[in-house]
C-alpha cells in the first residue's frame, strides 16, 4: 500500500503534492550564529506549515559578499557551529532545511549547499560553476565541484556525501525527489539540475546570492521558468536579500517557484521583512508530462552514461501522516477557461482563428464551396454557425453559401426554433426550415414502435430516430447541393457519449467543434458578443442562446405545466463539473481520488477562489463530495466504458489545445470495449461521501 493512501483524504499529501518554501532571512555578514538564527525562525515558520522542504540564499550562514574573509579560520570555525546549531534543532521540524555555507575540504574551500533534515546532514552539493566575469571573482575564495577528488566531506565528526550528482529521495512521498545547485549553476549552458532532472529529479533548487541590476530580475524569472519547463520540474530559487553588504553591490532578496514553466509563488523584492513563500507543488503533473513526452525519454538515453552515476540517498520526510493538510494551491473551476479576463479573450480569440481555419483550409482543399448545417438554436450549433460565416467571409465566398436548415422534432420549442431562425436570418446564410416529423413518425411507423400510435413510449429509439432523420436529411441535401456536411457536436459530448452514432449527430464531412469543450464553447459565443464580431442583431440572438437550458429536446417536457425540459445535464451531469473530469483525467491521467479531490478544491465552495467575471453570482455553483463522487462515478462508466466506440470513428476536426481531443488519430486511442470497473472500484475505496 503506498504511503500517500495512508494519509486523510482531505490532505494534499494524499494526492500527489508536496509543499516546498523559499526564503530570504536577515542576514549579518560574518555573523554565523545570528544568520542559524534566522535561518531556524523560518525553517521553523516553515515546518509549522507542513512544508517538505525550505530553500536558503547562498552563502546564508557566512554572507556571500565578504571576499578573502571566506578563508578567515574563525568564520568557517563559526559556520560550522551554526550547521551542527541546525542539524540539531531541525530534529524536531519537518522539512528538509537547505542552507547556502562556505565549507573546508581537501586543503580548499567550497561554495557549497547543505542539505539538512531530521537531525542529520544527508549530503553536501559544491557549486559547479564559479563566475570569473563583471563583479563575480569566485574562483579567488572557492573551488568548484569538479575540483574535488573524493566524493565525501568530512563534517561535524562524519563523512557525508559530497557532490553535484546528489539525488535526496523521498521513500514516504511518492514522486518527491530533489537535486540542489548553486547560483551561477543555471545560467551556464547544461546546468546541473538538467541531469538531476534526467536522472529523476522533480524538485530542483537553487541558492543564489546574485546582486541585482536593472533588468536582471526578469532575466533570473525567464531562466527558472525556461528550466523548470525545459526539465519538466519544479524550480525554486531565492537569492540574497537584506544585510549582504553594500559596499559595491545591491542586492533585492529575489526568491520565485515555478512548476513546469508556470510561476506558482514570488516573494517581494526589495523587502525591509524576512521573506517565505510557500506553495504546493503538483508531483503527479510533472511525472505525468515526463512520461507522456517522448523526447524526455530520448535525451535520458543519450546521456545514459551520465546519469547512471547519480548517487541516491533515501529519507523518510514523514510529511504530516496523521493529520489532514489543506491545500492552498488556486485550482481553476474552469481548466479550458482562464479567469482572467484579457487571458480568456486571447485564448477565445486563438481558438475561433484555429477552428475557422481549420474550416477555411478543408474547403480549398476539398474545392467544395458549399457548408452544410443543422442548426437547432443551441449553443454548440450556434458557435458552428458563426465559425462558418466567418470561413465564408475570409474565403470572399457569399455567406448565403452555408445552407442552413432548422429541424424541428417532436419537442423541439419555440424558443430554439426562433433562436434558429434569428440566428440564420442575422447571419445572412441561407434559412430553411426542414420538419423531420413526417419522416420520423414514418420510421416509428415501420418500426412498430407504439409512440408512432400516440404512446408515450420515449426511449432511445424515439430519441435515436429524430436524430438520425435529422443527420440523413444533411447528408441527402450536401450530395443535392454538392456541400459539406459541418458537424456541430463538442468535446464534452463526446467524452461522455452524448451523440447518436453513425447516422446521428456524431457523424459528419467535417467537425469545427470536436476538441472544444462546452464551457469553452459558452465563453466563445460571449467573446462574440463582447467582441462584436458580427453586428448588434446577431449579439441578441447570441445572448438568447447562452441563456437558454442545453437540451437534446426530442423527448416531450414534463412536468405538472409541460414545462420541464429534457435537460442533458440531468443525465450526463452538469457540464462545468464533467468538463473538469475531463481536463484531469485526459491531460494528466490522474486517479478518480485525486480528481475528485482536486474537484473539491475547486468546486467545493462558490465564495472562494476566482470566478470568470461572465458568471453572474446566481449561476455559480457549488458541489458537495458526494455530489463530485456521484458525478464522477458518471464521467467514468460512461468515459471509459460506454462511449468509446463512437470516438474511434469520428470525422476529422481541428486539434485546438494541449488538454487534448478525442480523436483516435491523434490524443486519444483506446479500445471500444473497455471496462470503466477498474476506475469505478478505486472511486469507491479512495473517496469518501463526506470528508
Amino acid at each position: 500500500m503506498s504511503p500517500d493512501s495512508l494519509r486523510p483524504f482531505g490532505s494534499l499529501y494524499s494526492h500527489g503534492f508536496a509543499r516546498v518554501a523559499a526564503a530570504v532571512p536577515h542576514l549579518r555578514i560574518a555573523e554565523p550564529a545570528y544568520n542559524a538564527e534566522r535561518t531556524l525562525a523560518l525553517a521553523k515558520q516553515a515546518s509549522d506549515d507542513h512544508a517538505a522542504l525550505i530553500a536558503f540564499p547562498e552563502l546564508g550562514l557566512s554572507g556571500y559578499s565578504i571576499d578573502d574573509l571566506l578563508h578567515q579560520g574563525a568564520l568557517l570555525d563559526g559556520v560550522e557551529e551554526a550547521i551542527e546549531r541546525i542539524r540539531a534543532e531541525s530534529a524536531a521540524l519537518q522539512p528538509i532545511i537547505l542552507v547556502g555555507a562556505p565549507l573546508r575540504c581537501e586543503h580548499g574551500v567550497f561554495n557549497c549547499g547543505v542539505v539538512i533534515h531530521r537531525g542529520r546532514v544527508l549530503g553536501v552539493v559544491p557549486k559547479s560553476y564559479l563566475p570569473e566575469y563583471h563583479e563575480y571573482y569566485e574562483k579567488r575564495q572557492f573551488r568548484a565541484a569538479r575540483d574535488a577528488v573524493g566524493d565525501r566531506i568530512s563534517l561535524l565528526g562524519e563523512l557525508v556525501p559530497f557532490g553535484s550528482d546528489l539525488l535526496f529521495c523521498a521513500r514516504d512521498l511518492t514522486g518527491f525527489v530533489l537535486h540542489v545547485e548553486v547560483c551561477e549553476d543555471l545560467w551556464v549552458a547544461i546546468p546541473p539540475s538538467t541531469f538531476g532532472a534526467l536522472a529523476g529529479a522533480t524538485v530542483l533548487a537553487n541558492l543564489s546570492a546574485s546582486n541585482i541590476t536593472i533588468g536582471k530580475a526578469v532575466f533570473r524569472r525567464t531562466l527558472c521558468s525556461a528550466q523548470s519547463a525545459r526539465t519538466i520540474a519544479a524550480y525554486l530559487y531565492t537569492a540574497a536579500g537584506m544585510g549582504e553588504s553594500t559596499t559595491d553591490l545591491a542586492w533585492d532578496g529575489q526568491a520565485i517557484i515555478f512548476e513546469n514553466g508556470d510561476l506558482l509563488a514570488e516573494a517581494e523584492r526589495f523587502s525591509i521583512e524576512e521573506q517565505l513563500i510557500a506553495c504546493d507543488v503538483d508531483l503527479d503533473r510533472l511525472v505525468s508530462d515526463r512520461a507522456s513526452t517522448s523526447s524526455y525519454g530520448d535525451v535520458i538515453h543519450d546521456f545514459r552514461d551520465r546519469l547512471v552515476g547519480m548517487r541516491r540517498i533515501d529519507l523518510e520526510l514523514g510529511v504530516s501522516s496523521g493529520s489532514a493538510v489543506p491545500m492552498r494551491r488556486r485550482v481553476e473551476r474552469f481548466p479550458y477557461v482562464p479567469a482572467d479576463p484579457v487571458s480568456r479573450n486571447e485564448r477565445c480569440e486563438e481558438v475561433y482563428n484555429i477552428q475557422v481555419r481549420g474550416l477555411e483550409t478543408r474547403l480549398q482543399a476539398t474545392g467544395i464551396e458549399k457548408i452544410v448545417i443543422g442548426v437547432s438554436g443551441g449553443l454548440d450549433s450556434t458557435h458552428a454557425l458563426i465559425v462558418a460565416a466567418r470561413a465564408m467571409d475570409r474565403l470572399g465566398l457569399p455567406r448565403e453559401n452555408a445552407l442552413a436548415y432548422t429541424m424541428p422534432g417532436f419537442a423541439t420549442g419555440e424558443h430554439t426554433l426562433r433562436n434558429a431562425h434569428r440566428l440564420m436570418e442575422t447571419l445572412g446564410v441561407s434559412a430553411e426550415e426542414m420538419d423531420i416529423r413526417p419522416s420520423a413518425t414514418q420510421m416509428l411507423h415501420d418500426l412498430r414502435h407504439p409512440a408512432a400510435e400516440g404512446a408515450d413510449q420515449y426511449d432511445v429509439t424515439y430519441e435515436n430516430v429524430q436524430a438520425g432523420e435529422r443527420t440523413s436529411h444533411l447528408f441527402r441535401l450536401a450530395n443535392y447541393h454538392g456541400g459539406l456536411v459541418l458537424g456541430t457536436g463538442d468535446l464534452s459530448e463526446l467524452a461522455l457519449g452524448w451523440a447518436t452514432y453513425g447516422v446521428g449527430d456524431q457523424m459528419s464531412h467535417y467537425g469545427v467543434n470536436a476538441s472544444v469543450p462546452k464551457t469553452l464553447i459558452q465563453f466563445m459565443v460571449r467573446w462574440a458578443i463582447d467582441t462584436d464580431q458580427f453586428g448588434a442583431d446577431v449579439n441578441e440572438v447570441l445572448d438568447s442562446v447562452l441563456n437558454t437550458e442545453i437540451s437534446p429536446e426530442l423527448v416531450p417536457s414534463s412536468g405538472a405545466n409541460g414545462d420541464e425540459l429534457q435537460g442533458s445535464e440531468k443525465v450526463v451531469g452538469p457540464y462545468e463539473l464533467q468538463d473538469f473530469f475531463l481536463y484531469y483525467i485526459l491531460r494528466f491521467g490522474y486517479s478518480p481520488g485525486k480528481v475528485a479531490f482536486l474537484a473539491l478544491q475547486a468546486w467545493g465552495d462558490r465564495t472562494t477562489g476566482t470566478w470568470p467575471d461572465l458568471i453572474p453570482a446566481e449561476r455559480r455553483s457549488e458541489y458537495s463530495l458526494a455530489e463530485i463522487k456521484h458525478w464522477l462515478g458518471v464521467f467514468l462508466e460512461r468515459f471509459f466504458h460506454l462511449s468509446q466506440f463512437k470516438r474511434s470513428a469520428v470525422p476529422n476536426a481541428p486539434k485546438v489545445g494541449s488538454g487534448g481531443s478525442l480523436s483516435p488519430r491523434g490524443d486519444w486511442r483506446a479500445p471500444s470495449d473497455s471496462s470503466a470497473a477498474t476506475w469505478l472500484e478505486q472511486l469507491r475505496a479512495s473517496v469518501p461521501d463526506s470528508l
